[in-house]
């Protein structure tokens, strides 16, 4: 802590610096001044939390020094000490919030007491300042969750939230009796690519700062609620009062983003419907007015909810390119696959008008065919490695990519794609490389264990592979089924092992993994149309 001591006779200020046990009141630091004035000066640079003072003092008194400190710095604890025992300087030192009033000559004792008194006080109340502040940190915290769940619920379901009205009321400056609203939706789809990365995947401080910009303007003209809606994960303002002046509010607000953020963002606003039980309509059409807004072209930052007359893009399916763009990423080539995405954008191109909501159709298709492809390209693809392919194939929340006009980018649209189905097929070339190099590793083993008791259940196992995936990538990579091509390295082992007449038919049975000889006899037979003793006699070596 800090104290600082006045008086305008140097002796005091030592005797007090003597008599007082500042360590045990935890007070390391003391500096001194000669009035009032002097001491004010002190107290804005050095922030002291007791301050122990005359009250009869040259150029600015001890009264007036407790008169500014009541005002400027009121957390303080002061101390008169005094060699005028006069009621009104009493009555003053109460008046302007001092603790203790003291006589001279200054004994110890009371000294001590009234500075242990302060102290204590101070700490109490700094106690009590810092759980103040606690508390309106965390409420900053929980407001804008409150607001958001209280105006989502308002939008859900109107008639059933009279709470949020009345909260609007006295938080909000809702004028009773209000009417009629307007819902503007702040599009977090087309918004521009440096604001996207300047916040990463760091959305939840995007929308914190967005919301906050917009409520500066609506809650400081007392005209309407920015909040995030909960229910689809937008930015809404609710906004109420002289409906027609709202696109130009708006239009402050973008100007606000700009400056705070060096970006501005698209708007879709709604009618003015009935509060609030026309708030559901009014979202909707506020949606539609982003949705339905020509990309390929910049008309304005503000959509309201009129629909121009001839924009109705003619329909192009995704879909109807599926087999071309599904074949390219199955051979492999960069190439293949930019020409196939190039057909698809050549379609795109000849469109006179292109909407969000058109863009939101070939997403859903090809998430769709996207699905199905990861389905076909990874049948039998640990779960891990599926999520993987479907997360680096770009499925998720749309964003539109814009240029530095702020009209839908093709170019970089037809890139983002085209890197996106690239990466999915080096993804398949890497796993059908892969599970080639298991299958010939699995004929390798069968190749050097032959002569072992092998199943296709031991096989799948000592390779963390299911036996019907096995079985039938084997099929595909050699022709046969695991088990015949075992029983034809084993036959051949027993045709070399046969010409060796020293060795008994039962041996070579044996040697290449048969212990039932007869079994061994009916399965040589069935691959060379002889018996092992026909073979061995009709290929006897000549000596």
């Amino acid at each position: 802590m800090i104290a600082l001591l006045v008086d305008d006779e140097k002796h005091v200020r030592s005797a007090l610096r003597m008599l007082i046990k500042w360590e045990e009141h935890g007070i390391s630091q003391i500096f001194e001044a000669e009035n009032g004035e002097e001491a004010i000066e002190v107290i804005r640079r050095e922030k002291p939390q007791i301050i122990i003072t005359d009250m009869m003092m040259p150029v600015k008194g001890g009264v007036e020094l407790l008169q500014w400190l009541q005002t400027n710095d009121p957390s303080a604890k002061s101390i008169v000490i005094s060699g005028h025992d006069d009621f009104s300087l009493v009555r003053h030192t109460i008046q302007y919030g001092g603790t203790d009033y003291i006589l001279k000559p200054i004994d110890p004792d009371q000294v001590n007491e009234a500075l242990a008194k302060a102290v204590a006080s101070w700490n109490k109340e700094e106690h009590e300042r810092s759980r103040s502040v606690e508390r309106n940190i965390e409420m900053n915290r929980i407001k804008p969750v409150y607001w958001d769940r209280q105006l989502s619920g308002l939008l859900d379901e109107p008639a059933q939230n009279p709470v949020a009205v009345r909260d609007l009321q006295a938080d909000w400056g809702l004028p009773a009796g209000t009417g009629s609203c307007r819902i503007a939706i702040l599009s977090m789809v087309t918004m521009e690519r440096k604001l996207k990365n300047k916040f990463g995947r760091n959305t939840d401080l995007l929308f914190f700062s967005l919301i906050n910009i917009c409520n500066e303007f609506l809650h400081r003209r007392s005209r309407g609620a920015a909040f995030r809606y909960w229910s689809s994960n937008e930015i809404l303002l609710l906004v109420w009062g002289e409906p027609d002046k709202v696109p130009a509010l708006l239009g402050d607000i973008n100007e606000g983003i700009l400056t705070a953020l060096h970006s501005r963002l698209d708007f879709g606003l709604s009618r003015a419907h009935a509060f609030p039980d026309g708030l559901p309509a009014a979202y909707r059409e506020a949606r539609d007015a982003l949705r339905q807004r020509n990309l390929l072209s910049r008309g304005g930052w503000i959509h309201e909810a009129v629909r121009p007359e001839g924009l109705q893009p003619r329909r192009l399916r995704f879909s109807d390119f599926e087999e071309a763009i599904r074949t390219a990423i199955r051979s492999g080539s960069a190439e293949e696959i930019s020409s196939a995405v190039q057909a698809w954008f050549d379609g795109v191109r000849s469109l006179s008008a292109i909407t969000l909501e058109q863009i939101e159709q070939w997403r859903r298709e090809a998430d769709t065919m996207r699905g199905r492809w990861i389905e076909d390209f990874f049948p039998d693809g640990p779960e891990e490695l599926l999520a993987e392919v479907r997360s680096e194939s770009g499925s998720g929340q749309t964003i539109v990519p814009l240029n530095e006009q702020g009209t839908l980018s093709l170019a970089d649209w037809q890139q983002e794609l085209t890197h996106s189905f690239v990466q999915l097929s080096k993804k398949l070339l890497k796993r059908q490389h892969r599970e080639k190099n298991v299958i010939y590793d699995i004929a390798k083993y069968l190749q050097t264990h032959y002569h072992e008791e092998i199943s296709l259940q031991d096989i799948a196992g000592r390779f963390f592979l299911s036996r019907e995936y096995i079985s039938r990538k084997f099929k595909q990579e050699f022709g046969t089924n695991l088990s015949d091509y075992l029983g034809a390295i084993r036959i051949d082992k027993a045709k070399l092992l046969m010409m060796n007449p020293n060795l008994r038919i039962s041996q070579v049975s044996e040697m290449v993994g048969y212990s039932d000889e007869k079994y061994f006899s009916k399965v040589f037979k069935k691959v060379t149309g002889c018996s092992p003793n026909e073979y061995r006699k009709a290929n006897q070596p000549i000596m």
